[in-house]
């Protein structure tokens, strides 16, 4: 079963590393993974995506509940919940093709942030459903490079992941 733990701690040296660290002693695999300050520059949001039955996260969770920098654990697909992810594409754009790519990415809401003679640079958010479709929509051919940015997520209405 897929998982979106979101993990609050300390913005310090090596935290990062000693969570990461925990997943790969344990042999848990971490699919995605963002990090970056909150609104306090004292913490850190991480949001990561993991596989594994829920006997696993458990495990997962007492872990990382013991590392000193971590503040707050919460499993995200454990309630309601807006998952997002970022994907910078560049493709190919010359002659026709520009209004092909031009269409594509109005039809999945997305923005044209750079132009070439022989290029556009495409900014697109979504599920990873969504930009897996984008990409599949698109002549494959046509795709320069891609960075995607791994899913974010926050939950839904009152639940918050804070101090």
């Amino acid at each position: 079963m897929r998982h979106i733990i979101s993990i609050l701690l300390e913005n310090e040296a090596g935290a990062l590393s000693r969570v990461v660290g925990l997943f790969s002693a344990r042999g848990y695999n971490i699919e995605t993974l963002t990090v970056a300050p909150t609104e306090d520059k004292t913490l850190s949001r991480m949001t990561m995506v993991t596989t594994g039955s829920v006997e696993i996260l458990e495990q997962i969770t007492k872990h990382l509940n013991r590392l000193i920098e971590v503040v707050k654990v919460i499993d995200l697909t454990e309630g309601q919940h807006i998952e997002r992810e970022l994907m910078l594409i560049k493709v190919r754009a010359v002659g026709k093709e520009r209004e092909e790519i031009t269409r594509t990415t109005d039809i999945f809401r997305g923005r044209i942030i750079d132009v070439t003679d022989k290029s556009y640079t495409i900014e697109l958010t979504g599920t990873a459903e969504k930009l897996d479709a984008f990409i599949e929509a698109i002549d494959r051919t046509s795709i320069l490079e891609t960075v995607r940015t791994g899913s974010s997520g926050i939950g839904r209405g009152e639940r918050i992941l804070k101090v």
